[in-house]
């Protein structure tokens, strides 16, 4: 299969960026196309300009924007890795998805109603949260995250999440737990 493997965290020492290093590597040792789009590394200003927004109405999207569609039109499968930050995700990776998801390359709108574009992709999304699995599960965030991010975002375009797995306590853990964390994101993609 194509991937492109999506990550946004600034430190190249975080455990965000162990997973993409444990994710390319298994998704490349397994035989399948992988690019990596490091969000950190300048790929596309994530500002969402007044002319972005409508140009994309008209079609027209600028080269930067058009080079990230290329990729995702190239993919069969997404790969986003990133860690929760004020109970979201970071704003560099909501920024991309801003202008590169645009009208008319990831939806579009008609007398019928909404036209999921990317239809036949698959994303699978990994999370790092700080705080305990107990505390999200009572704060109801796993459910916010299913509706605002694989529903709201990923589906509204029609890209299926086969699976989203959140890595929760990554900074108060011990080193043998996050390894065996990556192990869980090899098994992940191995299915």
């Amino acid at each position: 299969m194509k991937y492109v493997v999506l990550t946004a965290h600034p430190n190249p020492d975080s455990f965000t960026y162990a997973i993409k290093n444990k994710a390319v590597q298994a998704l490349e040792e397994a035989g399948h196309e992988v690019k990596v789009r490091d969000l950190y590394e300048k790929v596309l200003n994530p500002i969402l300009s007044v002319e972005d927004f409508k140009s994309s109405k008209e079609g027209q999207v600028s080269d930067d924007v058009k080079a990230e569609q290329d990729l995702l039109t190239w993919a069969e499968a997404l790969v986003v890795i990133y860690p929760l930050w004020w109970a979201s995700m970071p704003a560099i990776l909501k920024g991309y998805i801003d202008r590169v998801f645009s009208y008319g390359f990831a939806y579009s709108m008609d007398g019928n109603g909404l036209q999921k574009l990317l239809t036949g992709k698959q994303a699978i999304l990994f999370t790092t949260m700080g705080n305990t699995e107990e505390h999200y599960n009572h704060a109801g965030m796993f459910e916010a995250m299913r509706k605002t991010v694989d529903e709201g975002i990923f589906d509204f375009v029609g890209i299926q999440v086969k699976e989203h797995k959140y890595f929760t306590s990554v900074t108060t853990v011990e080193d043998a737990t996050r390894e065996q964390m990556l192990e869980e994101v090899k098994a992940v993609l191995s299915k």
